[in-house]
């Protein structure tokens, strides 16, 4: 959902970049709100901060809390992160002012995360997956419906899963469809980070 790989989330996790909430042994467990944050170090590093600052804005922004990364008003420029207070803007770098991860964008992310994560950035046309941490543990489902959509996009391969799925299931084509297409961009995602 974060449009990386499990083992980059369990690297990430591991060194301090987000945290598994839930369960912190093996097999980690993450929350809605460790996923929306490991989003925004996904997006961070696609505006080309490295890693150590990335780190050292978490560092420096705990009283933001659990999640600094989606609490905090956030700015990048030139590979470094900033946070604003009032008018002042405080470095976690040492360089200008330019917004990108401002609170538009944060509720950009929560919107994209709840109607599938990352691969939504692929598909913006998707309509009919959604994200809810309080359905089936907060797995992919078809909309308004507890049918995990990987459950659907696996059973879609065949002729007679299609009939399955439209008949016992009473899916449409278009929630098959955004299911097989969230699905292979998911795994496009995963297999390329």
């Amino acid at each position: 959902m974060a449009g990386v790989p499990g083992h980059t989330i369990g690297q990430w996790a591991r060194r301090g970049y987000i945290k598994s909430s839930v369960a912190v042994g093996q097999p980690r467990i993450y929350s809605y709100q460790d996923i929306a944050e490991a989003m925004v170090v996904h997006d961070l590093l696609d505006h080309d901060v490295p890693h150590k600052y990335i780190k050292g804005a978490i560092t420096r922004l705990h009283e933001y809390g659990d999640w600094p990364l989606t609490h905090a008003p956030l700015a990048v420029a030139e590979g470094r992160v900033y946070t604003k207070e009032g008018d002042r803007a405080y470095d976690v770098g040492d360089r200008g002012w330019q917004q990108v991860v401002d609170p538009e964008n944060l509720k950009l992310i929560a919107s994209q995360l709840r109607r599938g994560g990352w691969a939504v950035r692929e598909l913006p046309d998707l309509e009919y997956i959604e994200i809810d941490p309080d359905f089936l543990s907060g797995r992919p489902t078809i909309k308004g419906r507890r049918i995990p959509a990987a459950k659907v996009a696996a059973m879609a391969t065949t002729d007679e899963g299609r009939e399955i799925l439209r008949e016992d299931y009473d899916l449409t084509d278009a929630e098959i469809s955004d299911a097989e297409r969230w699905w292979q961009a998911s795994a496009r995602l995963a297999e390329a980070a």
